[in-house]
């Protein structure tokens, strides 16, 4: 049975458990959650059941990988 995909408003900061890497929901595809790194890159994909709201451990994690994005390109 296919998992229900999650409601999350585009923008979101989630969580993808299974990669253990914290994105932006971009949206929902024939069954798969599109996610984007916070400090921007490539979409990957999810199963919903691996995908879960951001918690604070999370969003910190997210505003460190920007800080440390923003050091390696020289823009502050």
């Amino acid at each position: 049975m296919e998992a229900e995909a999650p409601t999350y408003a585009v923008g979101d900061l989630v969580h993808d458990t299974r990669r253990d890497r914290i994105g932006t929901f971009q949206g929902t595809w024939s069954g798969r959650v599109y996610l984007r790194p916070v400090s921007g890159g490539s979409e990957w994909d999810a199963r919903p059941d691996e995908v879960e709201p951001a918690d604070d451990k999370d969003r910190l994690r997210a505003r460190v990988a920007e800080a440390n994005e923003a050091s390696r390109s020289g823009w502050h």
